[in-house]
């Protein structure tokens, strides 16, 4: 079995010691590298290749959006998991905007650091409770006007699956939000990719964040 390759980015040495300590125990995961700064983590990221960067927001020289940005412009197979004490609505969306596939708190059990790596690892997205749940209300609240005419072929409660696809909501907090079953909302992701011609969350969130642009 493949391991996944974990590089951990952040500028305070007593919490990277830690968080490596305890990812050195999962079988599944290898500790590849450690960077300080922003800038270290880029140039890790050009020579270890790792699977999945967990990567703080606040850090020297370069920040951990920007770097996140800087890095999967030259390596979109590195998957990027936010790790941070801060869950402002502008870091979340800046995370994604730039292709975070993740982003969890600092303050995490083991356990749910451990599936958010695995989750990312395998290409998906996954955000912690607190993080969902204020994109699920931000999109309740903010979901464009011009939804219908700029996805016409989607049926409305397959767009609305589609934004909160593209928020980073998972399939199960999809269900939750519109009370209907993880079978269901399958089935209109399914749906809502073969209607758009394409085979990806990320692509999803690419074509709406391309929509809002062009508003």
């Amino acid at each position: 079995m493949n391991k996944i390759r974990v590089l951990i980015a952040d500028d305070h040495p007593f919490f990277r010691y830690g968080v490596s300590t305890y990812l050195k125990t999962v079988p599944e995961i290898e500790i590849v590298g450690e960077a300080a700064t922003g800038e270290e983590v880029i140039n890790q990221a050009n020579k270890l290749k790792p699977d999945v960067i967990l990567m703080d927001i606040r850090m020297p020289v370069i920040n951990g959006i920007e770097a996140t940005k800087k890095i999967i412009g030259v390596n979109p197979n590195i998957h990027i998991l936010m790790f941070t004490m801060f869950k402002d609505d502008q870091s979340v969306f800046e995370a994604m905007r730039v292709g975070a596939k993740g982003y969890i708190l600092k303050d995490a059990g083991k356990e749910e650091i451990i599936r958010a790596i695995k989750t990312v690892a395998a290409g998906e997205a996954i955000f912690s409770a607190s993080i969902a749940a204020k994109m699920v209300h931000y999109f309740s609240s903010t979901r464009p006007a011009a939804s219908e005419q700029l996805f016409p072929d989607l049926t409305s409660r397959e767009r609305e699956v589609l934004y909160l696809i593209a928020d980073g909501a998972i399939n199960r907090e999809i269900a939750d939000h519109l009370q209907i079953s993880n079978k269901t909302v399958s089935n209109y992701v399914t749906n809502i990719l073969n209607k758009l011609q394409i085979s990806s969350r990320e692509e999803v969130i690419q074509i709406v964040n391309i929509s809002n642009l062009d508003k």
